[in-house]
């Protein structure tokens, strides 16, 4: 006849039981007697799940346990009430929070996911376009001083399909973006952290708007909850809001730098760059 938690308790005070014992011994009586346990509405797996993160504490409950008023047996249903509340709560929000992120992730998967780079017909005849200056020649350097200003965006497969449109080797191009990325570094490294910190707080107001949903309302809980929304929510917008006042481009003084000119050739050639693009596309709306 297996014995009750008392006389287990009993024993191990007399002396009768070692220590490891008599955890094992209140682990096992436990695993097989989920029936008389407080929380016997649990299914099995979820039972023994939480028997498995529980047994680390059995040490700490019996340390805690003191000889007076109630029995140990008491004593460990109410301590298993309070371990099993606090499970709950953990694998809830641990629940919430995979829930949370994946369903932000999906959709960001499927739609926003980036097409394969590849230069229309009439894109292509727009750079070339752009590079004959009005006398007729081929003034590559001008669409470079424009790449260089847009790093940023540039990919390498793209730069390998640009290159011989403005006259120069894919090897010479991405030399020169090698260049200006090293010249940007410290900005860029900026640019990504504070990106991934606007990732990190809208995943968090997303897990505090799940969480608001499965919480009662008017309760203590909920309006803490909902507060703590309604500042993450303006944190983000105030994030989001500086990253738009961040220049991802580079300097004309650098684009001046790695191609070995001037600055003030670099001012004028972006600024007839800009000139012949609005005349194009005035022309463009009129066709």
């Amino acid at each position: 006849m297996q014995q009750t938690l008392n006389e287990l308790y009993s024993g191990y005070s007399k002396g009768n039981l070692k220590r490891n014992d008599f955890e094992g011994l209140i682990y096992r009586y436990l695993v097989y007697n989920q029936e008389k346990t407080c929380i016997s509405h649990w299914k099995c797996d979820e039972y023994e799940d939480f028997l498995s993160w529980f047994y680390p504490r059995l040490r700490m409950a019996v340390d805690t346990y003191a000889e007076k008023g109630s029995s140990f047996e008491a004593f460990m249903a109410k301590y298993l009430l309070i371990s099993s509340r606090e499970y709950h709560v953990r694998t809830t929000t641990k629940s919430v929070i995979e829930y949370s992120a994946w369903s932000a992730r999906v959709p960001e998967m499927y739609v926003y996911e980036e097409p394969t780079v590849y230069i229309h017909k009439e894109a292509k005849d727009a750079i070339l376009n752009l590079v004959i200056d009005k006398k007729g020649r081929k003034n590559s350097r001008r669409i470079l001083a424009l790449i260089l200003k847009c790093y940023y965006y540039i990919s390498d497969d793209f730069a390998e399909k640009i290159a011989p449109i403005i006259g120069i080797t894919a090897m010479e191009l991405k030399e020169k973006l090698s260049l200006i990325r090293e010249l940007r570094q410290e900005k860029d490294d900026k640019i990504y952290y504070m990106r991934e910190r606007i990732y990190c707080q809208f995943y968090r107001c997303i897990i505090y708007e799940k969480r608001l949903s499965i919480i009662r309302e008017n309760t203590m809980s909920y309006g803490k909850l909902k507060i703590r929304l309604e500042k993450a929510r303006k944190r983000l917008d105030k994030m989001r809001e500086r990253m738009t006042g961040i220049r991802t481009e580079a300097t004309n003084r650098q684009i001046a730098d790695v191609i070995g000119i001037t600055k003030g050739t670099v001012d004028a050639s972006l600024s007839r760059l800009k000139s012949k693009w609005e005349t194009m596309a005035s022309k463009a709306e009129l066709n």
